[in-house]
């Protein structure tokens, strides 16, 4: 018996948005051009393209998630924050496939890209300041681009852990004036204050089941983050070593001192406290 099946499926697209139309395959499969001929420079290359596709998802779902707490408006935003949660897992798994690579492998063209370095990424750097981690430093390697004025925006702009403090402080939780209205350009600094309100929403979760729920979300996407960073300190230290990372910094140390910020320091003591 012949399979009729596909025979009413459209195979004439010349007048008509093909799959491939719509998902701009021709630039989007020719963004990967390696520079030398070694083999596993495009694993490296696709690895780190399709990273940035999900930072940009994830950049996109926490900004839609931080207009929505900036309104008081909980369920969607965690919505948001679990597809998050899931993009992180995909980028940290990515790792897994780049451990494929040995260090012979990797040094067959690590000289071809000189000085550009992850640490240089655009995207990655707006996820850390959306996060809470400023660091105006970072913002160097991108003055000469457009995106740096989204950057400072960002910079000087409320976290999502900011929004989330005055989210509580709207519920009648109390929040200090200072802050809730710090230098959102610094890096943020745990108070006693936050810890006590953290704890009563902890304490009372079905009063505060909103805030309980959107303070789990927010542990979720710092596990995932720090979980991203181990893996790649992992993956780094085991293809090239203790080297100089390309773009100048120290390399594994610096991603391991990167291992130590908190971005929700309240969050992780208030375990402690309950």
């Amino acid at each position: 018996m012949k399979d009729t099946t596909y025979r009413t499926a459209h195979t004439d697209f010349s007048r008509e948005l093909s799959y491939g139309d719509y998902l701009r395959l021709d630039a989007l499969l020719e963004a990967q051009q390696p520079l030398t001929k070694a083999h596993d420079e495009v694993l490296f290359i696709v690895v780190h393209q399709v990273q940035e596709l999900w930072m940009k998802l994830i950049i996109h779902e926490l900004t839609s998630a931080m207009a929505l707490l900036e309104e008081g408006v909980v369920d969607p935003a965690l919505k948001m924050l679990s597809r998050v949660c899931r993009a992180q897992e995909q980028m940290s798994q990515s790792w897994e496939v780049l451990t494929t690579m040995t260090p012979a492998d990797y040094l067959e063209f690590r000289w071809a890209f000189g000085k550009a370095s992850g640490f240089q990424s655009y995207q990655y750097r707006l996820i850390e300041f959306l996060l809470g981690n400023k660091q105006p430093f970072m913002m160097r390697p991108h003055r000469h681009r457009p995106e740096y004025g989204r950057l400072e925006r960002a910079l000087h702009s409320p976290s999502l852990y900011d929004l989330s403090l005055r989210l509580l402080h709207r519920r009648g939780l109390s929040i200090p004036s200072e802050v809730l209205a710090r230098d959102f350009a610094q890096p943020y600094q745990p108070h006693p204050a936050v810890a006590e309100a953290w704890l009563a929403v902890y304490r009372q979760t079905e009063r505060y089941w909103e805030l309980y729920y959107l303070a789990e979300k927010l542990v979720d996407v710092e596990e995932n983050f720090r979980r991203w960073r181990f893996n790649h300190l992992t993956t780094v230290e085991r293809t090239i070593g203790h080297k100089q990372g390309t773009g100048g910094t120290a390399g594994v140390p610096y991603l391991r001192r990167a291992l130590e910020v908190v971005l929700f320091p309240e969050l992780w003591q208030v375990r402690t406290l309950l």
